[in-house]
C-alpha cells in the first residue's frame, strides 16, 4: 500500500551520518532571514570571485547536485537505480548569456543527450530554452514579434536553430527531452518553438515534452489546444506538468507592465489547475505521456489513483512521476517501492555556476508551505526509528 509516511522506506538509501547531516541542513534554511543574508552574501562573493566550495560543497552541494559533470553524477544514478529510481540528469550551470556562454551551453546539453542514449538509467534529457538564447531577445520575441530588427531576427533564426537541434539529437538517440519552462514574457516563443518540435518529432512516441506550469489560468486552455493539433496533425504530444516557480516575479511585472495577472487567483485554484491537467492527460492517455513534477503529496496520490481507476498498470511507460534531488525522498522512494516510474531531477555543474540554483532551492524550501517542515519531520522520525531498532 502507498504510504508516503513510510520512512524506512523513503531514507533507504540514506546512511545514519546522511539523515544527520540532511536534517542540520533543513533546520538552517527553514529561516527565511538566514537564507536571505545567504543569498546577499552568495552574490557578493561571486562578484568579488571569493572561493565558496570549501562552504557550500559538503551542505547545499552534496543534498542537492549530482556532482560537477555527467561522470561525477554516475555514482548518484546508480544509486538511485538500486531503488528503483530513475534520473533526469539537468546541466544547472547559469552562465553568461554570452555568444561563448551560450554555444558552451548548448554543447554540453547534447553531450548530456548523448550520454542519456548510453546510459539506460536515465530517464529523460532537459534543457532551459533562455539558456540557449538572451533573455531580452526571449522577452522580445515573445511579446513583440513584429518589432524585431532585423539582427533580432538573424539571432531569434540561430536560437531556433540550436531549439531544434537539441530537439533532432534527442529524437536520432531516442531519448526523451524536457522543454523548461520559463518566465511568461518569455513563453509565448517557447511554446511555439516546442508545438513545432512535437508535431516534427512526436510521430510515433512522445520525444520532445512541453511543460505546463500550472499556476498559469491560461494552462488547460493550451493543453486543449495542444490535445486537439494532436488529433488533426496525428502526434503523442508529451506533457511534463510543474506547479510554477515564478509567482512573485510574474505578478509584480504584470502590475508595472499592465496587463492581466497570468497567476491563479491562490493556491487552491492552482492545484485544481494542476490535478485538473493531469486528469485530462491521464483520460487520454492513448494520445500523451507526461511527466508529473511535483512534491505536493496529494497530487501524487491521485495520480496513482487515477492509474488504478483506468486499470493500467502502476509502470505504464507512457507516466513517471518526478521529484527533484535531496527533496521529498518520501514521495519518491515510496512510489518507487510500489512499483511507479519515478525519475530524480539530478542537477549538475561546477559549484560556482550552480549557485543560483542552489539559493532558489534554499528559498522554495522556506517559501513552499511546510515543505522544510515535512522534510524535518521525516528525517527526525527515521532517525527516531533507527535508534529503537
Amino acid at each position: 500500500m502507498l504510504d508516503f509516511n513510510n520512512t524506512e522506506i523513503a531514507f533507504s538509501a540514506k546512511s545514519e551520518g546522511e539523515l544527520k547531516n540532511a536534517y542540520l541542513l533543513f533546520n538552517t534554511i527553514k529561516y527565511p532571514g538566514l537564507v536571505k543574508f545567504a543569498k546577499w552574501a552568495t552574490l557578493i562573493a561571486l562578484k568579488i570571485h571569493f572561493p565558496l566550495a570549501w562552504a557550500v560543497k559538503p551542505t547545499l552541494y552534496k543534498q542537492f547536485v549530482g556532482g560537477e559533470t555527467l561522470q561525477d553524477c554516475e555514482k548518484a544514478i546508480n544509486h538511485l537505480k538500486e531503488f528503483n529510481v530513475m534520473s533526469t540528469l539537468d546541466f544547472s550551470a547559469e552562465g553568461e548569456q554570452t555568444p561563448e556562454g551560450i554555444q558552451a551551453t548548448f554543447d554540453e546539453t547534447i553531450r548530456s543527450i548523448d550520454y542519456a542514449k548510453e546510459n539506460k538509467n536515465l530517464a529523460y534529457a532537459v534543457f532551459k530554452p533562455s539558456t540557449i538564447t538572451t533573455d531580452e531577445l526571449l522577452a522580445k520575441a515573445s511579446e513583440r514579434h513584429s518589432e524585431l530588427t532585423i539582427e533580432e531576427v538573424k539571432a531569434f533564426r540561430e536560437f531556433k536553430e540550436r531549439f531544434m537541434a537539441l530537439c533532432q539529437r534527442a529524437y536520432e538517440n531516442d531519448v526523451r527531452i524536457l522543454v523548461d519552462a520559463e518566465d511568461y514574457c518569455f513563453q509565448d516563443a517557447i511554446d511555439k518553438l516546442t508545438d513545432d518540435a512535437m508535431r516534427k518529432f512526436n510521430k510515433k512516441r512522445a520525444i520532445v515534452f512541453a511543460t505546463l506550469q500550472m499556476y498559469r489560468h491560461d494552462r488547460m486552455a493550451y493543453l486543449q489546444k495542444i490535445y486537439a493539433d494532436a488529433i488533426e496533425k496525428d502526434y503523442i504530444p508529451g506533457i511534463k506538468f510543474v506547479r510554477g516557480a515564478y509567482m512573485e516575479e510574474e505578478r509584480a511585472r504584470a502590475a508595472a507592465m499592465g496587463y492581466p495577472d497570468p497567476i491563479c487567483k491562490d493556491k487552491q485554484a492552482t492545484d485544481e489547475n494542476y490535478d485538473a491537467g493531469v486528469r485530462f492527460v491521464v483520460d487520454h492517455i492513448d494520445r500523451f505521456e507526461m511527466f508529473m513534477g511535483t512534491h505536493n503529496e496529494e497530487s501524487n496520490y491521485k495520480l496513482a489513483k487515477l492509474i488504478e481507476e483506468k486499470g493500467l498498470k502502476k509502470n505504464d511507460p507512457r507516466i513517471f512521476f518526478a521529484q527533484l534531488l535531496g527533496m521529498s525522498d518520501n514521495i519518491s522512494f515510496n512510489l518507487a517501492h510500489e512499483g511507479y516510474n519515478v525519475t530524480k531531477y539530478v542537477p549538475y555543474a561546477k559549484v560556482n555556476d550552480v549557485l543560483p540554483y542552489l539559493i532558489r532551492r534554499a528559498e522554495e524550501n522556506t517559501s513552499v508551505a511546510g515543505q522544510t517542515g515535512r522534510e524535518l519531520r521525516m528525517l527526525k522520525a527515521e532517525m527516531e526509528r533507527r535508534k529503537r531498532k
